[in-house]
């Protein structure tokens, strides 16, 4: 056991529990030394001077506050400095970092396993994640219902947020359970393990969560990969089990559905002919309902650049990364696959494919598929590839591009 002091890392959007469930740890820790920092867009850190209280600690002591930005990026020094700071002060045990509720938990965590002279002091403990259930239903129930962004600071889709927060936890609290049903908490946690299958879930009402199940576990393994998102490890599955003999252009696709329970289900779309831009972006603006999350990587045909779609609820969003190494000259060519000898290289179109896992609820496989199918260039289109339009998607690397955005609140 490593003698540097364990950290769990906090998230979850404004208002599904955090700080409740940090007064709750702090009020019922027994034993436990817990030193706390509380993050907060502000720049009067509310959060923190509710935690102080609610509990015996004070705020000059061990609660330390980090305000007026965000610690995933804007204040990673800040962070840095101030865990060094708890660490060199203070003695305590554990150390829980609640982040502002627009925080990606990732970069934070990553402070910890790098070098860096928090992680000479810390280690990464477990990353907890608190969703607000009826919030989650609402949001992914199908119903169109209006969506919010995740904070004034930040114009993200508050869909965008919920999952990218569940994709990078190893913990999840179900928070607010006692507003839901139970065929609606079963839904949730069925789509939770699509998103994140490595994610243990514990329903909670105001945060209630045995100390022991969320501090006293090691969840966290730096050495460990196995932790990835359910469309990453759709797409590492696949590429485990798929034929590589099979060259049919319409066929070279595989899938794969996780245990469909409550309706949730998967599926990997893979394919060496590219997409018609305009058809390809009509099908993604128009996703069935049910599909909760999708993700990969587009050919389109006439673009240079690998398309990155991102999609969370009623949001989906496109990203350029980079060119395509078989659009490089040859010599460049070489070069990259010299440096990178696991490329999936086809001797007719190089590095060119589309790779697109879809999780979701209720909807209809195959017609999904049909319609992305019927989205792919014709012969003749192909033929005349310089003829197409150029459609919606960036042709700048690095540029995004949203093909979908949701509906605002009318309270937004």
């Amino acid at each position: 056991m490593s003698d540097r002091i364990p950290v769990t890392v906090l998230s979850g959007s404004l208002g599904a529990g955090k700080t409740t469930l940090l007064n709750h740890l702090l009020g019922s820790a027994g034993d436990r030394d817990i030193a706390v920092l509380v993050n907060d867009m502000g720049d009067v850190n509310v959060d923190a001077e509710l935690v102080a209280e609610g509990s015996d600690i004070d705020v000059a002591g061990g609660v330390e506050e980090l305000s007026n930005g965000c610690i995933c990026c804007e204040l990673q020094d800040d962070l840095e400095a101030a865990v060094a700071r708890l660490a060199r002060e203070y003695e305590f045990d554990h150390l829980v970092v609640e982040s502002s509720g627009i925080s990606e938990p990732a970069p934070v965590a990553r402070l910890f396993t790098t070098e860096s002279r928090a992680a000479a002091r810390y280690r990464v403990n477990g990353l907890v994640t608190v969703v607000d259930a009826r919030l989650f239903v609402d949001t992914f129930g199908g119903e169109g219902t209006p969506e919010r962004t995740a904070a004034a600071e930040d114009d993200r889709p508050l869909s965008d947020l919920l999952v990218e927060q569940i994709e990078v936890s190893n913990a999840v609290v179900l928070n607010k359970a006692d507003l839901c049903s139970d065929a609606e908490l079963e839904e949730v946690e069925a789509l939770v393990g699509a998103l994140q299958p490595d994610a243990e879930t514990v329903r909670s009402s105001f945060s209630e969560v045995d100390p022991a199940w969320l501090l006293d576990t090691e969840r966290f393994d730096e050495a460990e990969v196995s932790d990835l998102p359910g469309w990453k490890r759709a797409l590492a599955d696949d590429h485990d089990d798929e034929d590589h003999g099979d060259d049919d252009d319409h066929d070279h696709y595989g899938h794969r559905h996780p245990d469909e329970v409550y309706g949730v289900s998967s599926f990997t779309y893979r394919q060496r002919r590219p997409f018609h831009p305009e058809r390809i972006a009509d099908v993604l603006r128009d996703l069935p309902d049910g599909v909760v999350r999708s993700k990969g990587t587009l050919w389109i045909a006439g673009n240079d650049l690998r398309q990155t779609v991102g999609q969370a609820g009623s949001s989906v969003r496109v990203n350029a990364r980079g060119p395509w190494v078989a659009s490089l000259p040859e010599i460049e060519q070489e070069l990259y696959r010299s440096n990178r000898p696991s490329l999936e290289w086809d001797e007719e179109h190089g590095d060119r494919r589309t790779e697109y896992v879809v999780i979701g609820t209720g909807f209809d496989e195959q017609s999904l598929r049909e319609r992305i199918d019927d989205a792919l260039v014709t012969d003749a289109e192909w033929d005349a590839v310089g003829d197409l339009p150029a459609g919606p998607f960036p042709t700048e690397n690095e540029a995004e591009t949203a093909l979908r955005e949701p509906t605002p609140t009318a309270s937004e």
